[in-house]
């Protein structure tokens, strides 16, 4: 069975950093995206930013690109979401998500991914 077990969010100032991780287990992801989504109050899912397994495929939400970076660690089965400057409008709860990779390019959709973790709340102050 697998699952995705995120860590790192908090409250945080407009400008800091933040380091989200994310330990997948109960399957072999070597044919998976894994990335992250954000849902804000009141808001759908937002595509944040996802990797292929070799890390050569990565995928950024406009709103994020040149402040995000994705990684993964295949030998622990991780992935982390480093986030730099960070904005009030970053705000939202931050979920780690696993999906089948279809050989040509990294899902944006949410439907598309199998399976979610519990959550990690991000908070930016202004």
């Amino acid at each position: 069975q697998v699952q995705l077990v995120e860590s790192g969010g908090g409250l945080v100032q407009a400008g800091d950093s933040l380091r989200l991780s994310c330990a997948a287990s109960g399957g072999t992801f070597n044919s998976y995206v894994l990335g992250w989504f954000r849902q804000a109050p009141g808001k759908e899912y937002e595509f944040v930013a996802g990797a292929t397994w070799s890390g050569a495929l990565t995928a950024y939400a406009d709103s994020v690109k040149g402040r995000f970076t994705i990684s993964r660690d295949n030998a622990k089965n991780t992935v982390v979401l480093q986030m730099y400057n960070l904005k009030p409008e970053d705000t939202a709860v931050y979920y780690c998500v696993a999906g089948w990779y279809n050989g040509i390019y990294v899902k944006l959709v949410a439907t598309e991914y199998d399976y979610w973790g519990q959550g990690t709340q991000v908070t930016v102050s202004s």
